[in-house]
């Protein structure tokens, strides 16, 4: 991978929010995560930081409980859910490090004494990813039942792709030591928010994608048309919409990231 295709990456959620679109909450680095964020109190990088030769996610066992046809939601709680509060985003990538864009997530998990909901869909729920391969849940922290650490199952499918079952952990649980189907590679990076808590994972799914290979070294005299695809460097011109832009940061152009859209990346000439 080269450098500027790296670099893209780790602008996108920076030009997301300055063009106004919502990014899940950047946590503290950990295991799980495929993406970095800083540790010394600055401000974590707003953009997953990911490598063609990160694994993928690791499969584990569905379990007894799984129930087909889950509702589309995004959140698993009510204003009368018993149990702490629990924020999970993510992102998630295919094996070139690309979001994937409307993967389908589907959860279900324990309630607060660690009971499933059998005959209904109480702490299930499926969702997609938006273009930006992002997901946002909102449940509680599930309780112990026994033989189990705590966890939460979720099956994710990319367009068309085999189903990959597993589930998500959280840290310094002492049943993680004794549960024969804990994998640390599954931990989820977990932080106190007042009463609440916010939980981030990165699923990385066996897809094979191809990023852009097309570069340019150096603007053409006098600018050129904008293309997604090309890599551009700082102080590149370029015209769009029929307006000239010069680049801010050099980066590999991508669908959506056209120059009005992304002032980090764009100014107007």
């Amino acid at each position: 991978m080269d450098e500027e295709t790296k670099l893209s990456r780790k602008t996108v959620l920076r030009a997301a929010l300055a063009a106004g679109v919502a990014a899940p909450v950047a946590l503290l680095g950990g295991p799980a995560l495929a993406r970095t964020a800083a540790t010394s109190g600055q401000v974590p990088a707003l953009t997953p930081s990911c490598h063609d030769d990160d694994d993928p996610t690791p499969e584990q066992i569905e379990g007894p409980y799984f129930k087909p046809n889950s509702p589309e939601r995004t959140s698993l709680v009510t204003p009368g859910t018993q149990g702490t509060r629990l924020t999970l985003t993510g992102y998630v990538f295919g094996l070139a490090c690309l979001p994937v864009d409307r993967a389908l997530l589907d959860f279900w998990q324990a309630d607060v004494n660690g009971a499933y909901d059998n005959t209904g869909y109480t702490f299930r729920g499926h969702q997609y990813t938006n273009a930006q391969g992002a997901f946002t849940l909102s449940t509680i922290v599930p309780g112990l039942y026994p033989g189990r650490t705590r966890h939460i199952h979720v099956k994710v499918q990319a367009p068309g792709r085999p189903i990959l079952t597993t589930q998500l952990y959280f840290p310094n649980e002492p049943r993680n030591n004794t549960d024969s189907i804990f994998d640390a590679r599954l931990l989820m990076t977990v932080r106190d928010n007042g009463s609440a808590k916010e939980a981030a994972f990165d699923f990385v799914l066996n897809v094979p994608q191809n990023p852009p290979t097309t570069t340019v070294t150096s603007p053409p005299p006098g600018g050129t048309t904008w293309a997604a695809g090309t890599a551009y460097a700082a102080g590149a011109r370029v015209t769009y919409g029929g307006r000239d832009y010069v680049c801010l940061q050099g980066h590999t152009a991508q669908p959506g990231w056209e120059p009005p859209n992304v002032p980090a990346l764009w100014r107007t000439a």
